[in-house]
Parts: structure tokens; sequence; C-alpha cells
């Protein structure tokens, strides 16, 4: 199986650069480059495999980009790259993506990786902005920046070294993910039905509930036919989990660390978003949701924890995690609206019997077991009976069990209810 490399770019403003990205990849061992016009104006050139205009033909249902204000061109080139992209990968004609260009042309390019493309599939932006916040550029997804250090206009040494190295980078991985499809195909024609395959576990982890994990992670490894995928729940973390779960590729979920929920309600810098907890629930796969690390949310730097906080003479209880991530004690309320939020979301689900809540009630993570910083009996109760009261009745088994998350007897016992359930 040859590797062909797709190029997206705004050829109308980077066609120069572009080229010489096509270039490296040649040289990088890809002979097979394809490149992809989404400019805002049509460019003649060999090297264009699909134009803009024949994009706008195929797939702009009657739009043109001449009259639209730079945001709605931005938008319908996406759209159309993104059909485009979808149907050139479901027909196996590529094996990597890159992009170049600025601000603009990088938000176009994220938003046909992330929507239409796997995790799995390389995926590379050289941008100018790859230096800065790029949580909404990347998302949940494995996209690859490259910071570009000198703005994509013209060539110059700097750039040329960078677009080398990128050119050579996306070579390689084209070349090494077109091998693994041809090692897997081959795989999957010589195998019989009955193959062994271990089953997939998604398992959510902070620093605060590491312990926990590691041991439920080993447990499982040690004993059953489980491949466990670990998730740091920094809100990107969630959301790829259960992105996998949407796509199929997860077998079962253990939620053991659901704090991102806490960042939702309170602004902190870990939200995962409103959808949290959806995808397993919907799927109907074996899921055991727990309340770890729920007594906090996440902030940068002491400083930057906002000043509602402190008002009204109700100084909330801080913990410097390290010198840019500050910890904030969930209040009562903050715990009551959690646990709303994980009984609406499991009630939702589409096989109540495939999900159950575990609640240790030593602790949901290390902070706040007894005589730790973040002990507060009454607003971990106001957590606990949210849920025990929100899903009496609903079909979804609730588990309470004295011990705290981390504890090594829990680890084990959690495990072994998600293998029950997986029928290990």
């Amino acid at each position: 199986m040859s590797a062909t490399v797709l190029v997206v770019g705004t050829c109308d403003t980077k066609l120069q650069e572009l080229l010489y990205v096509r270039e490296c990849i040649q040289r990088g061992g890809c002979k097979e480059v394809m490149m992809l016009d989404v400019g805002r104006d049509n460019v003649e050139h060999e090297a264009i495999t699909t134009s803009q205009a024949q994009l706008i033909k195929d797939y702009g249902k009657g739009k043109t980009p001449a009259d639209l204000p730079r945001g709605e061109v931005i938008k319908l080139m996406a759209d159309c790259a993104s059909q485009a992209v979808k149907e050139l990968h479901e027909a196996g004609k590529i094996s990597a993506i890159i992009s170049a260009g600025g601000s603009g042309g990088t938000s176009l390019a994220a938003q046909v990786m992330r929507d239409v493309l796997p995790i799995g599939f390389p995926k590379m932006i050289v941008s100018t902005v790859a230096s800065g916040d790029t949580g909404p550029i990347v998302g949940e997804t494995d996209i690859s920046m490259v910071y570009s250090v000198v703005d994509v206009a013209g060539l110059n040494q700097v750039l040329r070294d960078i677009l080398s190295n990128a050119g050579a980078a996306i070579a390689g991985m084209a070349k090494a993910y077109a091998s693994r499809q041809q090692n897997q195909s081959s795989s999957s024609s010589s195998s019989s039905s009955s193959s062994f395959k271990p089953k997939r576990i998604g398992i959510t982890m902070f620093g605060v509930t590491t312990p926990g994990v590691d041991a439920i992670r080993a447990h499982l490894e040690s004993h059953y036919p489980i491949e466990v995928f670990v998730f740091h729940a920094t809100g990107h973390g969630g959301k790829a989990m259960e992105r996998l779960v949407r796509e199929g590729l997860l077998d079962g979920v253990l939620d053991l660390t659901t704090t991102e929920l806490c960042d939702l309600m309170t602004g902190g810098v870990m939200s995962a978003g409103p959808d949290r907890l959806e995808a397993a629930a919907k799927a109907g796969i074996p899921c055991i949701v727990s309340v770890g690390a729920t007594d906090m949310s996440n902030f940068g730097p002491r400083h930057s924890v906002p000043e509602k906080y402190a008002r009204n003479g109700s100084q909330r209880r801080l913990y410097e995690h390290n010198p840019v991530v500050t910890l904030m004690r969930s209040s009562e309320d903050e715990c009551r609206r959690v646990g709303e939020h994980i009984v609406r979301k499991l009630k939702e689900a589409r096989e109540p019997s495939a999900v159950q809540v575990w609640l240790p009630l030593g602790g949901v993570s290390m902070l706040s077991t007894p005589g730790a910083e973040f002990e507060d009996r009454k607003a971990d109760e106001v957590l606990f009976g949210t849920i025990r009261e929100g899903l009496r009745g609903s079909g979804v088994k609730i588990v309470e069990d004295q011990r705290d998350v981390n504890d090594a007897g829990f680890a084990k016992d959690i495990a072994e209810a998600l293998a029950k359930m997986m029928g290990l």
C-alpha cells in the first residue's frame, strides 16, 4: 500500500509555501502528494489536485465565497473541504494530512481534521498560533502542531527549516500509517473469526486519583483479556474518551474521575463541556461512574482564581498543586450541581442496567480523606445524597463503599464489578 499525503491550504495566499511543503514531503520519501485548495479565490496550478473552484462546485450547494465576509468564507470552505476529505479517507486514498498557515487557515484545517478524521490518522498543522493556547484547535484529537516561528508569508531560512522538518515528519507518519493499515488488513484476512482480541477499557484519572487508577489498571490487565486506556481528566481527556466511545473504539468505561464537572460548574480551566457523561450511557456499553476528584475545581496560578470566590467574606479553600495549577475546594452548592448533572445524564442511559455508580464515602480524592486539606463531610454528603435520591428507581445501580477512592480494596472491587458487567 503506497502512502499519500494530502496538503490542505489557501493557495491564493500560501501557494509558494505549500508547494515547498509538497517538495519536502517528496524528499522525505513519500512521492504521492495531493493538494486541496481552500482559499477564497481560485488558483490554477498543476500541483493542485482539487481546486477551489472544483471544491465549491462539488460541495458548495450553490454558495460562492466571492461576496462573503471572512468568517463565512472560512466556514464555507471548511464545510466543503470536510466533505472532500471524508470521501478521500473513506476510499483509502490518503495516509496523512498537513496544512500550513496563519490563524484563519489553521482554524479551517483544524476543523476538517477534528470533524472528519479519526484518532490515529496522521494530522499536522504548521501554524503561527501553535505556541499559544492550542486547546480550541486540537480539541480532543491528535493533531500535531508545529510553531512556524516566523509568519507563513514568503520563504526564508527559518521557515524553510521548519517546513522541511514538518514535511519529513508527515512523510514518515504517512508511510507508517500505510504500513500499519496494510498489516491490519493482512492480519484480518488471515485470522479466523475466533481470533483473540482484548476488551478495550477507558478509565479517567487525575493526580489525586492516580493510586486508585493504577491499582485498577494493574488488576484488570493481569487478570483479564483487557487493554486499558487511561485518560487524564483535564477537559480534553474526558472529551477524548467520549469521542472514542462514539467511534466504537472502547468496549467499556470506568469513569472513576469526574472532576471535569466541577470546572463546568465553576468556570475552571478543565471543563469537558456540558455533554460530559453522555457517550457511554447512550452507547449502552458497560459503564461504572464514580465521583473521583469532585472535591475540586482547577485554575491556573493562585492569582488567577476568580475574585468572586473570595467575596462576601467566604474565602474558599485553595491548594497549590504546583506553580501553575491551583485547586479550589468544591462548595456544598457546587457538589449538589455536580450530582444533579450526573443524575440527569445517567437517567438518559440506553441500558440502565449497564450503568453503575460507585460512591467512595471515605473520600473522593487523596485531598478529601479524614484530616486532609479538602476534607468536608457536609459537602461530600450533599454530593452523595443528590446522586442517591436522584437515581432512585432509575434502574441504575448505586454502590456505597466506606473506603476512599484510592483504597486498594476499593480499586479491586470496582475493577471486578466492571469485569463482571462485561461478562469476563
